[in-house]
């Protein structure tokens, strides 16, 4: 039942285009176990937009508990992505990476320190935050039709069934006559577990309304304290399969059996638990007792936290430090733009001196 819980949080607030693109690269990669939801596009824009997503912006860990494959990208380019997601001519591309790697190297010296990297990163999460109040803005008139400033848990369960394509007229009046509403068992399941995000949402005093902010700590909770708790909890929940609401290695990077039909989808699922037991062993597991505590999993995903900002930092940087300074040159940027933008340049070297 766990698992299927996770279906509310598969719909994203941001562009279909992305949830398409990380459909098909990840499809193979993550578990089995995950919300079908995932396979089905949104119907509607106004269906993305006040449906809670499973993927934040500038967040390490995915609402499900996966590792967000696209976070190296979204913290080094920010809301340059989407440019070079869509502008695939390499000297473009290279030309915009250079811009960017001037604005990381803040004092100018032709090199990036990890605390030049720390700064960016913070300041790129940002921008995804300020990204979630805009659109949150939208969302919340849509389901606030009155224009009061609140929205009741009706409200937004009617425009909920609508975007399913329920007819809205018809689950409103129902709705305000208390009379029961028919819908499919999954469709329940999605609902029991958004009312129970909804409450958690309602800061105290506890009121059953939601208004702008508590209705934007419903949809990226990453932006409240108390949410983040909860979805911490959420995820050790799906995750911990002892119930002693910590999560062991084997438990963090655990695949069901006979899900890997070819040994493309093998080599893809070894180099998922690869990447998950080093985040867990280097990165999570902050005391490094081999047990990830909630406590630690709170830390680790509360994206504006500086220390891990610094450890991100650092990481990013090793991937392409091939001189080993512990600092990043331009030209090792773009040799490694693929990590850093999802765009491979070719001729990096000659073409960075044609550049200037």
């Amino acid at each position: 039942m766990a698992h299927e819980k996770r279906r509310c949080g598969c719909l994203w607030t941001t562009s279909l285009v992305l949830l398409a693109l990380c459909l098909a690269l990840d499809v193979q990669a993550r578990p089995a176990n995950m919300s079908s939801l995932k396979d089905k596009q949104a119907s509607s824009k106004e269906e993305n937009e006040i449906l809670p997503q499973d993927h934040l912006n500038g967040v390490k860990l995915e609402m499900d508990g996966h590792l967000n494959k696209d976070f190296n990208k979204e913290v080094f380019l920010g809301k340059e992505m989407e440019e070079f997601e869509e502008d695939s001519e390499p000297r473009k591309n290279r030309k915009k990476l250079i811009q960017i790697f001037t604005k990381v190297d803040l004092n100018q010296d032709g090199s990036v320190s990890a605390k030049e990297m720390q700064r960016w990163i913070m300041e790129k999460t940002q921008e995804h935050f300020e990204e979630a109040v805009r659109e949150n803005k939208l969302s919340f008139r849509a389901v606030d039709p009155d224009g009061d400033g609140h929205v009741t848990w009706d409200e937004y369960r009617v425009k909920f069934l609508a975007s399913k394509g329920f007819d809205e007229k018809e689950v409103a009046e129902k709705v305000k006559n208390n009379e029961e509403l028919k819908v499919d068992e999954e469709t329940q399941e999605v609902l029991d577990s958004l009312k129970d995000r909804w409450f958690q949402a309602d800061n105290p005093p506890a009121d059953q309304l939601l208004n702008e902010e508590e209705f934007l700590s419903f949809l990226h909770p990453e932006h409240s304290r108390g949410m983040l708790k909860y979805m911490v909890k959420e995820i050790v929940r799906d995750l911990d399969q002892d119930g002693d609401k910590k999560l062991t290695l084997s438990e963090f990077i655990s695949l069901p059996m006979g899900t890997v039909e070819n040994q493309q989808a093998q080599d893809i699922d070894d180099d998922w638990v690869r990447e998950r037991k080093k985040e867990f062993e280097e990165v999570i597991d902050s005391n490094r007792d081999g047990i990830v505590t909630m406590d630690e999993l709170e830390e680790y995903m509360d994206p504006m936290n500086e220390y891990n900002a610094l450890n991100e930092a650092k990481q990013m940087i090793a991937v392409a430090d091939e001189n080993q300074n512990r600092n990043l040159e331009l030209e090792e940027i773009l040799k490694y733009s693929e990590y850093f933008t999802g765009s491979k340049l070719m001729d990096y070297a000659r073409n960075v001196h044609e550049e200037f």
